[in-house]
């Protein structure tokens, strides 16, 4: 069984489209979508997109910080948690969700097992075992990970959150960062995992400007500023790991 890992898909239609294409080529037989498929540009779109897919591909979603926000802002329960700058983007998102797909979300566990050729039992989170939001990367310390995940029972975790890919030990366990589709801190296209039978970071490019255009044609709050800071002209990883650094497992 060959699993194609999606995560922190961010609403960016274009870059998931390229995405797919691949997919196609590579045989995937299950998408894994690991969360912060939304806040984003095209939220409603890149939802009903993967539900098209769903119709032929088996597609199982697990939830982000993202969709949690989302849904407490639909609920109106603990939308206040949402840093102030994000909270009319998080309104925004939430005016764009139908009532099926709002279902959808709600019914998204936070973790899923797949037991995957090659490699074993797979859990895949959003960020951590335990949480959708703590936040650690390829620099921080083992020592500060071996309590996190030594409990995943499993032989390999797949996360995402921070934007990165990476591929790294802890304990006796491969922990894998599958990137961001729409978000990608790095090299500018979309990044994404291949799993079974062995392990794959992909990486994928679009058309940048094209779907820069079309992003900005949205009515997302800062449409301008996603296409050009997070399409066109990402932030470096080692910028992200310096701000990210003072974030960590807090």
């Amino acid at each position: 069984m060959r699993v194609a890992a999606l995560y922190d898909i961010h609403g960016n239609l274009p870059a998931l489209e390229a995405v797919l294409g691949d997919l196609r080529r590579a045989e995937v037989e299950v998408i894994v979508i690991g969360g912060d498929v939304v806040p984003g540009p095209m939220p409603s779109e890149t939802l009903d997109r993967l539900l098209d897919v769903a119709r032929d591909t088996r597609v199982q979603f697990i939830q982000g910080n993202g969709e949690t926000a989302a849904l407490a802002e639909i609920s109106g329960t603990g939308a206040d948690a949402v840093p102030e700058q994000y909270r009319g983007i998080v309104r925004w998102v939430a005016e764009q969700l139908t009532p099926a797909q709002q279902r959808l979300l709600a019914s998204c566990p936070k973790t899923l097992r797949l037991r995957v050729e090659g490699l074993g039992d797979v859990l895949f989170c959003h960020a951590t075992p335990r949480s959708d939001t703590e936040i650690f990367t390829r620099t921080t310390s083992e020592d500060r990970l071996l309590l996190l995940f030594a409990e995943a029972n499993a032989s390999t975790v797949v996360c995402g959150h921070t934007h990165m890919q990476f591929d790294r030990m802890v304990g006796g366990i491969r922990v894998i960062n599958a990137g961001s589709v729409g978000m990608p801190y790095g090299e500018p296209g979309a990044d994404w995992l291949l799993l079974g039978p062995g392990i794959e970071l992909r990486h994928t490019p679009y058309d940048l400007a094209k779907a820069a255009e079309r992003i900005q044609r949205t009515n997302y709050p800062q449409a301008k500023e996603f296409a050009e800071h997070y399409v066109l002209r990402p932030p470096s990883e080692v910028e992200m790991l310096d701000a990210l650094r003072r974030a960590e497992l807090k």
